[in-house]
């Protein structure tokens, strides 16, 4: 079967668009290549920082024959129906249908349809042109002399070649020919940009990627990225160093370059005072480079790694001059940042004024300024002290100073930083060592993977702060709408969960926010939840309007679903729905209920089994529930499988003594109203 081979070339792709715009072209190609009738085997994209590449393998060389009947009106239907049936069918005249009978409606016209297949080749060359002039770029342009043509095609950066192979990989592929404002598809690319410029001919993906390598350019994204995580290792290895990971950098600088080099350079020592941090994320921000640190000292040491886009010819002396050059240079201000800021805060004024200044900061027009936020969340701080834990002085104290870096100098330069410097400041200045590390932990957690605080004064800061957000922005009606979250509502709620959860903390939280927050809480709980595996069902089960402990709410849920996953429960779950079924149905139709049961009225074994079991796993249940023993609980109401099965395989509900049946119907009920004791059973599937 024939494939496929497409490049776009241009001048410039940005390296965080690269992974998500070439998805998004195989995507658009592929789709547009099914919805006209073609399959294929498999698509693989590629990406430089010039080009995308889309090689499709095993597509069909033509669509298939299409044969439909479109049923139309009967033959006595009036001429404006007939009329109508023509023209949605694309006939000329009615001699053009078929009549065909209904023995029930009778005679009626049909139109028989049928399209042959299209060659694949003038189905590429049609769909193409669409695609490329509809892409969706994040950020395009128009260039040359059509660009005051509102028609004319935007790209990224100009749009310089495009190659368009299609055919059998034993045989000669053809170029599909079609053009997009006037550049036409051929069979030409370039190689890299300064080692390799001129054009050259390619012939199917194994010959262009071959091609390519020779030419300095490394098509696969993966295989620039491993080459530069490796060499930079190796490299490091030598002198006993290690590279300092940083994935997200390496993502980056991997759409960066299209012939990756690594070169080490080296910076002044004198900037090894500044904090590890800083000077990583001064390199990488400002130069794009890695960080390299020495084991043996587990510190970071005055060298770095650059990754150059060409093969320097001096070995990369130039090269690592310049880098040594900017990196020094930023560095220095670094530096000046930092030593002022010590300053500032070893002097007798130490850290009141950049306190003083978070009143004249506006945190929001409604909630007032950083200042006042800040004595909310001291408050609430000192209040939640006792409840996980904490030194209600210690956690005073470093909620007091938690913002207090927001005015540092390194920070206004540097605002990544925030939290951590302010760590640095307090340790400085000898504060104590949970209140330096709540300055810190005290936006965290700040996603679904980050760490969460365990240290008590941080969990109560960072309750704090939380807490005062949600209850803030709720106060004043700006809550999180459809996928709008412009104030990180979501991830606030999110961190006071897990919080709360991952430490073990019991915390009413009626007493902070009103039911509606409370809901919203719920809410984020169940997709916490459901990601560490607990059916939405069983969630729903154990959550009532006013149920705001969440550690209470989590125990019982994973409780239930252990209970549930068992076979016992299974089959307690399957006695329960049958008891209410019947039930259901009995109320429905007025059936006489007892109040309660009555022994005197139990006058078989089963009878008295289930009733005796009844009693005593509704005895455990409500003890192990007061000492909040959810597994306890559960096992309690897992007796009671073989009662109930043993009850409704020999025992007639619906007995003819309206007596019996009614006390019968009265323990059913018991059933319902034990399992009430842990959870509600008729919001559980199966």
């Amino acid at each position: 079967m024939p494939d496929l081979l497409l490049e776009l070339f241009s001048e410039e792709i940005p390296s965080r668009m690269q992974r998500k715009v070439a998805g998004d072209l195989r995507a658009a190609v592929t789709n547009a290549l099914v919805d006209s009738g073609l399959t294929y085997e498999g698509a693989k994209e590629y990406w430089t920082p010039r080009r995308l590449a889309l090689d499709i393998r095993g597509l069909t060389a033509k669509s298939a024959d299409i044969r439909e009947e479109k049923k139309g009106p009967r033959t006595d239907a009036p001429e404006q129906a007939i009329a109508g049936f023509l023209r949605g069918a694309g006939l000329q005249s009615i001699d053009q249908a078929q009549v065909q009978n209904d023995p029930k409606k009778g005679d009626f016209y049909v139109a028989v349809i049928e399209k042959p297949g299209r060659e694949a080749a003038d189905i590429i060359a049609e769909i193409m042109p669409g695609i490329i002039k509809g892409f969706p770029w994040p950020k395009s342009m128009r260039w040359g002399a059509s660009s005051s043509d509102s028609g004319s095609l935007k790209w990224v950066r100009p749009l310089q070649s495009m190659i368009c192979l299609f055919g059998p990989k034993t045989e000669e592929m053809e170029v599909v020919p079609f053009e997009v404002d006037g550049i036409k598809a051929g069979n030409q690319t370039r190689g890299h940009r300064f080692m390799a410029p001129a054009e050259f001919e390619v012939q199917r993906f194994d010959d262009y990627a071959a091609k390519l390598e020779k030419a300095f350019v490394m098509l696969g994204a993966d295989t620039r990225k491993e080459t530069i995580e490796a060499e930079a290792k190796n490299l490091a290895f030598a002198q006993g160093l290690e590279l300092v990971n940083d994935p997200k950098l390496l993502d980056e600088v991997s759409g960066l370059v299209e012939w990756p080099v690594v070169l080490m350079g080296e910076f002044d020592e004198e900037f090894l005072d500044i904090p590890a941090e800083v000077i990583q994320l001064t390199i990488r921000e400002n130069q794009k480079c890695f960080v390299i640190s020495n084991p043996a000292e587990a510190k970071l040491t005055n060298k770095f790694f650059l990754v150059s886009n060409i093969q320097p010819s001096d070995g990369g002396a130039e090269v690592i001059r310049g880098n040594r050059k900017v990196v020094n240079a930023r560095l220095s201000d670094a530096k000046f940042f930092w030593e002022s800021d010590l300053h500032q805060i070893n002097s007798d004024e130490g850290f009141s004024p950049w306190i003083e200044k978070l009143d004249a900061v506006t945190f929001h027009a409604k909630l007032g300024t950083q200042g006042e936020r800040v004595g909310r969340i001291v408050a609430l701080a000192e209040e939640l002290a006792p409840i996980v834990g904490a030194d209600a002085k210690l956690a005073k104290e470093a909620a007091q100073l938690c913002k207090a870096d927001l005015n540092s100098a390194m920070v206004y330069e540097f605002p990544e930083v925030q939290g951590l410097m302010g760590r640095y400041y307090a340790e400085r200045t000898n504060k104590n060592a949970s209140v330096a590390l709540a300055i810190q932990e005290h936006y965290s957690p700040l996603g679904p993977s980050d760490d969460v605080p365990s240290d008590s004064v941080s969990v109560s800061v960072a309750l704090a702060d939380k807490l005062d957000t949600l209850v803030g922005f709720w106060t004043i009606d700006e809550k999180p709408t459809g996928s709008k979250d412009p104030y990180a509502l979501r991830r606030a709620a999110l961190g006071v969960i897990r919080l709360l959860l991952e430490n073990g903390i019991r915390l009413p939280l009626l007493s902070k926010a009103n039911e509606d927050l409370l809901s919203f809480f719920h809410d984020r709980l169940k997709v916490y939840l459901r990601d560490k595996g607990i059916r939405h069902d069983l969630i729903d089960a154990v959550i009532t309007p006013a149920s705001d402990d969440l550690l209470i709410i989590s125990r019982k849920a994973e409780a239930l679903q252990k209970l549930v996953d068992s076979d016992d429960g299974q089959n307690l779950l399957a006695g329960y729905k049958r008891a209410a079924n019947i039930l259901a149905a009995e109320e429905k139709k007025g059936t006489a209920i007892a109040g309660e049961v009555s022994t005197d009225l139990l006058k078989v074994e089963p009878d008295k089994a289930l009733n005796s079991a009844i009693d005593l796993a509704s005895k455990n249940a409500a003890k192990a529930v007061d000492s909040e023993d959810f597994e306890s609980a559960m096992s309690a109401l897992a007796t009671l499988r073989t009662p109930v099965d043993n009850f409704f395989e020999d025992v007639l509900v619906n007995d003819d003594d309206e007596n019996i049946r009614a006390n019968r119907l009265a323990l059913l009920v018991r059933i319902r109203t034990a399992t009430q004791t842990v959870a509600d059973f008729s919001k559980i599937y199966g």
